[in-house]
């Protein structure tokens, strides 16, 4: 493997400090991960800290692995500076569509109380409270209802949806390269591994479950606003390469 580079080294660092931190300082957790904007918990700067926050010691490694294994390779190919931006821009892509994504969710929801008589000012009080009105089930799915009420009242965290925008960075640079899961033990070339790997998210991001079945609590569609800017991203520079702005520079 490529000994790490300076750039990854030091995301990785951060990364850690944040997830430590928060252990000893939990109300830090608020501040940090990502809230719905329409949330009193949001605050300006979460499209950004977000990306520095994860959920847990699996969710942590796993991530950190993604960057060393893949960010290590372009960076040494990019320089640190090309590579942080794109790195960063991937993160806030994944915001921004994870963002969209709940604005419709909630606003679907909130219509159809309204459309029943239900305030809105009592929904926002007791969505605001982490809390449901079982009543509310009358007027949609539970499955409905509990997409509406994580869009309102459940942060997100980690750096996937930067790590799929270098994903997705690799399979441009490097199509033919094998990776594999690690349940799926047959090397497959980077150029289907990554898409295959996006159709499974955009399906479960849709279907609201987990690949093993049950409610999700993933943020498969941060994965794919990252895939998306780091594909246009990509696009753009070797659509320029030619140019003063190479993307193998």
């Amino acid at each position: 493997m490529m000994n790490i580079t300076e750039t990854v080294k030091q995301l990785i660092i951060i990364n850690v400090i944040f997830f430590l931190g928060t252990m000893f300082v939990p109300a830090a957790f608020n501040y940090l991960a990502l809230w719905y904007f329409e949330n009193p918990n949001f605050q300006v700067w979460q499209p950004l800290t977000h990306m520095f926050m994860h959920g847990g010691w699996m969710h942590i490694f796993f991530n950190m692995f993604a960057l060393y294994s893949f960010g290590s390779t372009l960076e040494h190919f990019w320089g640190g500076k090309k590579f942080l931006f794109f790195y960063i821009s991937c993160g806030l892509g994944a915001a921004l569509l994870h963002s969209g994504v709940n604005y419709y969710l909630y606003h679907d929801g909130l219509n159809i109380l309204m459309e029943n008589g239900v305030s809105q000012s009592e929904v926002v009080q007791l969505l605001s409270e982490g809390k449901i009105n079982p009543n509310w089930s009358a007027f949609m799915s539970m499955d409905k209802l509990n997409e509406f009420g994580s869009a309102f009242a459940a942060p997100a965290v980690g750096a996937s949806g930067a790590i799929y925008g270098l994903l997705v960075a690799f399979a441009f640079m490097f199509p033919n390269a094998e990776l594999a899961l690690m349940f799926i033990p047959v090397p497959i070339k980077a150029k289907y591994f990554v898409p295959g790997l996006l159709l499974i998210d955009l399906y479960l991001g849709m279907s609201g479950r987990s690949i093993f079945g049950g409610a999700s609590g993933i943020a498969h569609f941060a994965h794919i606003g990252g895939a998306i800017v780091g594909f246009l991203m990509m696009w753009f520079w070797k659509k320029n390469q030619f140019n003063n702005n190479r993307w193998d520079r």
